[in-house]
């Protein structure tokens, strides 16, 4: 199997997974538990805090939670409770839906504009803000087309408006894949475990120390009161193992999933495929279209050889077009057609070449026969 979905999920490091395993299996103690194992689990919890932290400013701390969607929830409804709110009409749906709660509940929710390859508008951005805005959001890269958001410039020039406002980025796609490093004038940052060679079921939501969240989920006080529940031990040892991996070959890994991007892009039958993501956006992602045709078919035609790759976000696979390009501009003819391929540092370029060669294949079969 060619995996080039990786946007969706990522296949667990081996080496993160194992380093862990004695949580699953040995010591899988309640980290609440007073007694000495219990109290060594709890430990293990925060040098893997310690880990994610190592590489961030001194004025940020880590709250574990299940998954970014979770760590995008706690951020919004914490802070988005006065005055106008902006995020833009590209996001995720982890935050999108959000931001449409907050307008049933009487909230003023104001959607920034996108580029045609998923970015937001600056202008448009910018013309949203003023003394009345309590809260933006912006993803930092788009998970369907890639577009990266320059989010430590974005919320300096927001902060220069108004210094008040407190900004929040949906980082699921960057952490741990792009080189960058949070400015002081970001103040919330969400991540999840299995989008770097974690496991599902874990996240994080990155926050200034100084901000006081409203907790999501209450119950016994775990998380130093802002994440209740039992923490999941072993999943987030795996993050922390994984993530100082993923830290560790960051930069080679970008610059080899570039080549692998520019490899496809080359062998790309342009006259039969059309390319949405454009040299703005995240080597880790490409967003096509085969215009005219059903994305979906070309899924499971690619299926057929082995080669595994999306129509787009995973987290919205019911519905029949894609929100995020529908608002990037695109026709129907363009939406019906579109598919993602997103890399990683553990595919080949055999791999590539052989995905590329039969996805030229799959469309011009299609687009013969439908000329017949």
């Amino acid at each position: 199997m060619i995996y080039l979905d990786n946007a969706a999920t990522t296949k667990p490091l081996f080496n993160a997974v194992k380093q862990s395993e004695k949580y699953l299996l040995c010591e899988y103690f309640n980290p609440s538990a007073k007694y000495k194992q219990g109290i060594e689990t709890k430990k293990s919890i925060e040098n893997a805090r310690q880990i994610i932290l190592k590489d961030l400013p001194p004025y940020f701390d880590v709250v574990f939670t299940s998954c970014g969607t979770e760590s995008d929830n706690t951020a919004i409804f914490s802070f988005a409770k006065r005055g106008n709110v902006i995020t833009t009409s590209g996001e995720h749906s982890a935050v999108y839906e959000c931001f449409n709660q907050l307008k049933m509940r009487g909230i003023e929710v104001r959607f920034a504009k996108v580029l045609k390859d998923g970015r937001v508008d600056k202008e448009h951005l910018l013309s949203l803000v003023d003394d009345k805005t309590t809260f933006v959001s912006i993803v930092h890269v788009n998970n369907e087309t890639g577009g990266i958001n320059d989010v430590n410039d974005l919320s300096t020039a927001i902060k220069r408006k108004n210094p008040s406002v407190i900004f929040h980025s949906d980082g699921v796609q960057a952490f741990g894949k792009l080189p960058f490093s949070l400015s002081e004038s970001v103040d919330l940052y969400s991540v999840s475990a299995h989008k770097i060679g974690g496991l599902k079921g874990v996240g994080a939501l990155i926050k200034k120390k100084k901000l006081t969240l409203a907790p999501y989920i209450f119950g016994g006080g775990q998380e130093n009161g802002l994440r209740s529940g039992t923490e999941n031990v072993f999943g987030i040892n795996v993050f922390a193992v994984a993530y100082n991996e993923k830290q560790a070959n960051l930069r080679n890994d970008y610059e080899y999933v570039l080549s692998l991007k520019e490899l496809f892009l080359s062998k790309l039958d342009k006259d039969v495929i059309k390319v949405i993501s454009s040299e703005f956006c995240s080597p880790y992602i490409l967003s096509l279209s085969a215009e005219g045709l059903r994305g979906e078919v070309i899924m499971h035609m690619m299926e057929e050889y082995g080669v595994i790759i999306g129509t787009g976000s995973a987290c919205s696979s019911k519905n029949p077009h894609s929100r995020i390009l529908k608002e990037c501009g695109y026709g129907a003819k363009t939406l019906d057609g579109a598919i993602r391929i997103s890399f990683s540092a553990l595919n080949t370029k055999e791999e590539v070449e052989f995905a590329v060669e039969k996805l030229n294949e799959c469309v011009k079969k299609l687009k013969g026969i439908m000329k017949k």
